[in-house]
């Protein structure tokens, strides 16, 4: 990323200014929330903080190998991952005639058919985006949270877990995602009549840059569709975790499948299961500099815990040994007074 670049990132580039264009007319609430959280004081940020609260032993792990862990979303805590969001859309969308009709209709008139070929393909697609997806949780980060974290998120583990939060600055360009065939994608927390509304927002979205879009070369636009369904099933989670702030890095593995993606076998709470291993190491690709660990790493939170200060010694030398400076101060122990 040039000095330019970051000091403008919104003028970086053609393709850039394409795709959150399009984002801003197929997924307009999505849009509204990269904007809000990568807008200061002085406009749009090159980078804002996001964290990833973790086990300890987890941690170290993705530290020492600069690799993070995925996990399918049929292993995650919420049970009614992805099947949430795609009974949402069957009753908002998929499966309501009139508006489904009138979705088809508006797309229909800039290019025929494409509406129709992008949800057929989703449907095609749905059992691999059921039991294939791979996620890896980060939640937004503000600086009050620097020397503490959140409570909410260290109470979320429960039990006699070592604890740590991982902060890092993630651009808000890159290159990278593109090279491991990767979709970050913030979490929407909506009812269904708000689900509703941003349906309709969308269709009114493509009646009105329709000249645009005719612009566009066609296979993308269809592309962008199925990229908005694959999100809404993925992305859409129920109200109650809204204090999460939750984004998703997600990763569907027979879809867009990526050479730099290694799978292996893990057993993360006594299950067995297989997990997706992104390299986060411009060693691997020159292509993944942006996202590079050690170039993202902001601090590390302790958590609350009875060894508090040899998990702080630990993970000082493990973090000056991956290549961070002065870890000695970058990394804290959360004073919140809640038992481990």
């Amino acid at each position: 990323m040039t000095e330019a670049t970051q000091q403008n990132p919104i003028a970086a580039s053609d393709q850039f200014q394409l795709g959150i264009r399009l984002e801003g007319i197929f997924m307009p609430h999505a849009r509204r929330q990269r904007e809000k959280f990568y807008t200061g004081s002085s406009g749009i940020k090159p980078w804002a903080r996001f964290v990833h609260y973790t086990s300890a032993e987890s941690a170290l792990k993705i530290i020492e190998s600069k690799r993070v862990w995925m996990r399918n979303t049929m292993c995650m805590a919420d049970y009614s991952e992805v099947m949430h969001g795609y009974y949402m859309l069957q009753r908002l969308l998929l499966a309501v005639e009139p508006r489904k009709k009138q979705f088809c209709d508006a797309l229909d008139a800039i290019w025929p058919n494409v509406a129709t070929e992008a949800i057929d393909l989703f449907n095609q697609w749905w059992a691999n985006i059921r039991f294939s997806t791979y996620i890896v949780s980060i939640s937004e980060h503000d600086d009050k949270e620097d020397l503490h974290g959140r409570l909410s998120m260290w109470r979320a583990f429960g039990g006699n877990v070592a604890r740590v939060a991982v902060v890092l600055r993630l651009p808000w360009i890159s290159a990278a995602p593109e090279v491991l065939n990767l979709m970050i994608s913030p979490v929407a927390y909506l009812q269904e009549g708000e689900v509703q509304a941003v349906i309709e927002e969308v269709i009114g979205n493509i009646r009105t840059n329709g000249d645009f879009l005719l612009s566009v070369d066609r296979s993308l636009v269809a592309r962008t569709v199925f990229m908005m369904l694959v999100a809404g099933v993925t992305c859409l989670k129920h109200e109650g975790f809204c204090e999460e702030r939750e984004w998703r890095i997600i990763y569907v593995t027979n879809l867009f499948p990526s050479p730099l993606m290694q799978p292996s076998i893990e057993v993360v709470g006594g299950i067995p299961q297989m997990v997706y291993k992104p390299p986060l190491d411009v060693r691997v690709s020159d292509g993944l500099a942006d996202l590079d660990l050690a170039r993202m790493f902001d601090r590390l939170i302790v958590g609350p815990s009875e060894f508090s200060w040899s998990m702080y010694e630990a993970f000082t030398k493990a973090l000056t040994a991956m290549g961070v400076e002065q870890a000695e101060t970058r990394v804290c122990i959360s004073g919140i007074p809640i038992r481990s």
